[in-house]
């Protein structure tokens, strides 16, 4: 037999073999029930970008790839020596700014003791003219020294004003200071596993720039895609069955948590042809939460596996999608 034959042989073989293989795993798959259907899928989780509000160079991460952190935990921190330096200069603006107003405060002091003496001189001013020993001008003089005492208080009061306005200004500098200091501590918004460490001490990020990533295992399901005629009879909140690729021997609770209000052709990442060409409504079967902080160790996303959703209520689950999970 020629090299030619036997290749073709070869693949012929190949070929039979794998088709008998794909029918058999077909008949061995237990047939569902009425009222229940199934889509493959994968595991995914929401994730949390902890980002910089601010630029800095990142002084220390806290954290390490597949950490466990709760809510509020410090994750990294920016370096804010320039900061700090800013806030000492603010802080010392306000001291500054509180002797002014003392300052201030006495001169008005001041200025309305030389207020009450002027007034005091222009009356006796005015007395002493009515009698006659004492003439127009001198009268005169005294009643604008009087009226240099009262625009000298008014002065002073306006500088009272000014003083407190600096006050205020450099308080609220103090204020914006402190902020910013805060926001060089970068914490955890929700407990959860960090997927990613995205800057290291010494990396320079800029406003907005992602450090750490989390994954949020509270919030955990699989995404699959039915038929229109399917998905049209779910309700949220239906009940819902995952089989796991790396542990079929388990069968994990769920339910319908998100139903797309439109269809759409399925993504490539779907595993059949047959699925990929149908228009589909994307279904999402959420895990419980109690479930989820039993097994936090084992969670994880992209894994593979099959989800089965009850598409009718009255629909029975099969002996071999009763639930069961690890002891």
């Amino acid at each position: 037999m020629s090299k030619g034959k036997l290749l073709v042989a070869v693949l012929v073989v190949l070929v039979l073999g794998a088709g008998g293989y794909s029918v058999w795993q077909r008949l061995a798959e237990p047939e569902l029930p009425a009222g229940i259907v199934s889509a493959n899928g994968r595991i995914e989780a929401e994730r949390i970008d902890v980002s910089s509000k601010i630029a800095g160079r990142v002084a220390d991460v806290l954290v390490r790839e597949g950490d466990w952190v709760e809510a509020g935990a410090l994750v990294a921190r920016l370096d804010t020596t320039e900061i700090e330096a800013q806030l000492h200069q603010a802080e010392a603006q306000v001291n500054q700014a509180e002797q002014q107003k003392l300052q201030s405060q006495a001169l008005l002091n001041q200025r309305k003791s030389e207020l009450a003496y002027a007034e005091q001189e222009f009356r006796r001013a005015e007395q002493l003219s009515e009698r006659g020993h004492t003439t127009v001008q001198q009268v005169d003089n005294q009643r604008m020294v009087l009226a240099t005492a009262r625009a000298s208080v008014t002065a002073a009061e306006a500088g009272i004003g000014l003083a407190n306005a600096t006050i205020a200004s450099a308080t609220a500098s103090v204020e914006r200071l402190r902020s910013v200091i805060n926001d060089a501590e970068l914490v955890a918004p929700r407990s959860g596993r960090v997927q990613y460490v995205l800057a290291n001490a010494g990396e320079v990020v800029g406003a907005g720039g992602k450090v750490v990533t989390l994954t949020d295992l509270t919030d955990v399901y699989m995404t699959v895609f039915l038929r229109a005629a399917d998905a049209g009879r779910l309700a949220i909140g239906a009940e819902a069955r995952l089989v796991l690729d790396p542990v079929p021997q388990y069968v994990v609770p769920a339910r319908v948590t998100f139903v797309a209000s439109t269809a759409q052709f399925t993504p490539k990442t779907v595993e059949t042809s047959d699925e990929r060409a149908k228009l589909m409504f994307r279904v999402r079967l959420g895990l419980p939460q109690d479930l989820l902080k039993t097994y936090q160790e084992q969670a994880k996303a992209g894994v593979a596996g099959m989800g089965y959703v009850r598409v009718d209520p009255s629909a029975t689950w099969p002996d071999w999608l009763k639930v069961k999970l690890p002891q």
